[in-house]
C-alpha cells in the first residue's frame, strides 16, 4: 500500500524546499523525495555565491544607485529576447518576477533572517544599447553567508515542520515514475538507494536496497537542470552557439543530470526551450575538485585584457563582465573551446572573486574581519592565490616573452605570438593614462570607478599591463563550464504544468530549472545574473502556495 500525504516534491534544492515549506506552513502535509543524501539538502544553491537580483533596494539606494521596476524590465526584456510564440508565459513570469524583485522579495527574506552585504555587485554589464542585453546599475546583492545562508531559512523552516509532521524527508529515494490515474498526477514510484554519508557535491552510490511508492494529490517537480550531463548538454547545444564544445568542466555536481526532466517528459509534459542554456566561459578547473571535472568560475573586475586562442583581443564590447553568451559564441567562433586572460598582480589582487560558498570563507562565514582584508592585503584572498599557485590554468611570470612562452605550452600550440600579443597590450597601455580614451575596455574600467562599490573593492585603479611595478604578469586559461538550464517545462503563474496539446495537466506542478526558472524559461536567451536563485525562491513560492489551495 502506498504511502499518502498531500504533496510530494521531487528535489530537496532551494525551489524544492520554498515549496515544501509553503505547503508545511499552510497546514499541508508534504514529503519530500530526493535521490541524494539528507547531507545534500538545499542542493546546487548551497554551493553558490549567494547573488540575487533585487530591484530599487535599500542597499542601492545607500551607494547612490537609481533603479526602478521600469528599467529593471527594460534591462530584462532587452536581454531576454523573447521572440517565439512559447515565450508567452515566459514573459508572464518576466514580469512577475521583476515585480518580485522589486517588491516584497527583499522584506519577505528578511522576516526569516536573511541578510544581504552591502556592496551591491554589478553582473553582465552589457555594452550596447540602452535596450540591449545588460544590466544598467548595479543589481547583484550577495547574500551575507553566501549559498549557505540563502539555504539555511528555508531549511530551518523544514526542520521545524517536520517536528510537527507536517513534513518528511524522503532522502535517498531516487523517483523512476510518475503515477497518472484518470488524468491526474497522483503520485511517485522508484528506487530506495542504500545508505551514503559521502561528503556533499561528491558522486553517491547508486545501488538499490528496495522499491517505494507515494500517493498525493498533487506532486512538484524540483528536480534541477542537465549542468553535471555533458552529453545531455551537447544535444540540446544551440547552432547560434556554434559547435558544442568537446572538452567541458562542470559547475554543478554529476547528480544534476537531467533525469528527471526526461520522466516527467515521458508524461506528457511540455518542455520548451531546451536549446536555451546558460554557460560561462571563465571556467578555471578546481585543483581540490568535489565532483567529477570539477570547474570553479571566475567573477572578474573590467581590467584583464581577454585574448582568444590566436592571441587576438576579444571585441568589443565582449569585455570581462560584459555579455557571458556573447563570449562564448565569439569564442566557439574561433574554431577552439578556450581563451585567455592576461593581467597583473594588481588586477588579480582586487579584481579576482571566485564563484561558490566554499571559495569565500569569508562571505560564507559572516567574517567581517576576513572580507575587509580583501581590500588590506597585500596578496589576492587566499583562495584567489591558491589557484595561482596550485592551478593548472595560471601562469606567473615576470617577463611577457616567458609568459607566452608557458600559454604556448600549456594549450600545446605554437598559436600565440609574442610580437602580435605585445603590439595589443603596449597600444591600451598607452591610452591607460587619461581619463579621456578611445579603447572601450579603458572607458569602461574609467565608468566602472564611477561606482563607489567598483572604486572600493572591484576595480583595480587604472595602470599599464607592462608596468613591472604591477607585476609579476599572470595568464589564465579560461575554459568553458558549465551551469543552467535557461529551458523547462510551461508553467502558468501558478507553476502548474501544461501538456502537449496546450492544456494544464491536473496535479502537476515544476518549479526552479527543472521550469526554467519558471514558466519555461523567464530569462529568454541569457541572464542578468542574479536570477537563478530569485527563480528558484519565486517559482517555489508560487508552486507551494497554489498546491496548498488546490489540496483538500
Amino acid at each position: 500500500m502506498a504511502e499518502e500525504t498531500d504533496v510530494i516534491v521531487v528535489g530537496a534544492g532551494l525551489s524544492g524546499l520554498v515549496a515544501a515549506t509553503e505547503i508545511a506552513d499552510a497546514g499541508k502535509r508534504v514529503i519530500v523525495v530526493d535521490q541524494e543524501g539528507e547531507q545534500s539538502i538545499g542542493g546546487q544553491a548551497f554551493w553558490s555565491f549567494g547573488g540575487l537580483f533585487l530591484v530599487n533596494s535599500p542597499e542601492q539606494r545607500r551607494l547612490g544607485i537609481k533603479d526602478s521596476f521600469d528599467l529593471a524590465m527594460q534591462d530584462w526584456l532587452g536581454t531576454a529576447g523573447f521572440d517565439r510564440d512559447e515565450d508567452f508565459w515566459p514573459r508572464q513570469w518576466a514580469e512577475a518576477y521583476v515585480a518580485f524583485a522589486a517588491g516584497e522579495k527583499r522584506a519577505w527574506l528578511r522576516a526569516m533572517g536573511h541578510r544581504i552585504f552591502p556592496v551591491v555587485g554589478w553582473a553582465e554589464r552589457g555594452g550596447y544599447d540602452a535596450m540591449g542585453h545588460g544590466n544598467s546599475v548595479p543589481r547583484f546583492h550577495v547574500t551575507w553567508g553566501t549559498g549557505p545562508g540563502i539555504v539555511e531559512p528555508f531549511e530551518r523552516r523544514a526542520r521545524e515542520a517536520m517536528k510537527s509532521g507536517r513534513l518528511v524527508f524522503r532522502c535517498r529515494h531516487r523517483v523512476d515514475a510518475l503515477s497518472i490515474t484518470n488524468g491526474t498526477v497522483d503520485g511517485v514510484s522508484g528506487a530506495v538507494l542504500a545508505p551514503d554519508d559521502v561528503e556533499r557535491g561528491k558522486s553517491s552510490s547508486r545501488n538499490v536496497v528496495g522499491e517505494f511508492a507515494l500517493k498525493a494529490q498533487a506532486v512538484i517537480v524540483a528536480s534541477g537542470g542537465i549542468g553535471g550531463n555533458h552529453e545531455l548538454v551537447r544535444q540540446n547545444w544551440p547552432k547560434r552557439l556554434g559547435t558544442p564544445p568537446k572538452f567541458m568542466i562542470s559547475g554543478v555536481p554529476e547528480h544534476v543530470d537531467g533525469r528527471m526532466i526526461g520522466i516527467t517528459e515521458t508524461t506528457g509534459a511540455r518542455l520548451i526551450n531546451r536549446d536555451r542554456m546558460w554557460h560561462y566561459v571563465e571556467g578555471i578547473q578546481n585543483w581540490n575538485p568535489i565532483w567529477p571535472r570539477h570547474g570553479i568560475r571566475i567573477l572578474p573586475g573590467p581590467s584583464s585584457m581577454w585574448f582568444d586562442a590566436t592571441g587576438t583581443r576579444l571585441p568589443a564590447p565582449l569585455f570581462p563582465g560584459s555579455d557571458t553568451l556573447g563570449q562564448l559564441k565569439y569564442i566557439m567562433s574561433t574554431g577552439y573551446e578556450y581563451s585567455w586572460f592576461i593581467l597583473t598582480q594588481s588586477i588579480i589582487k582586487k579584481e579576482f572573486a571566485l564563484s561558490g560558498s566554499e571559495q569565500n570563507p569569508d562571505l560564507t562565514g559572516k567574517s567581517w574581519r576576513m572580507t575587509i582584508k580583501r581590500a588590506t592585503n597585500k596578496g589576492a584572498p587566499a583562495p584567489v592565490e591558491a589557484f595561482k599557485s596550485h592551478g593548472v590554468d595560471f601562469i606567473v611570470r615576470d617577463k611577457l616573452e616567458d609568459l607566452v612562452a608557458e600559454m604556448n605550452k600549456l594549450a600545446g600550440s605554437d598559436l600565440l605570438k609574442l610580437e602580435h600579443i605585445r603590439m595589443q597590450i603596449e597600444a591600451r597601455d598607452r591610452e591607460i593614462a587619461n581619463p579621456y580614451v578611445k579603447d572601450a575596455q579603458v572607458m569602461n574600467i574609467h565608468n566602472a570607478r564611477r561606482y563607489i562599490g567598483d572604486r572600493l573593492i572591484r576595480t583595480a585603479s587604472p595602470h599599464r599591463i607592462l608596468d613591472p611595478a604591477q607585476g609579476p604578469l599572470i595568464a589564465v586559461k579560461l575554459n568553458i563550464l558549465t551551469r543552467k538550464t535557461l529551458g523547462g517545462f510551461e508553467t502558468d503563474l501558478d507553476s502548474r504544468v501544461f501538456g502537449s496539446e496546450g492544456s494544464v495537466i491536473p496535479g502537476l506542478y515544476a518549479v526552479g530549472e527543472a521550469a526554467g526558472f519558471g514558466g519555461g524559461g523567464v530569462h529568454g536567451y541569457r541572464s542578468l545574473e542574479g536570477t537563478f536563485l530569485g527563480g528558484c525562491l519565486f517559482s517555489g513560492r508560487n508552486a507551494g502556495r497554489a498546491a496548498a489551495k488546490a489540496v483538500g
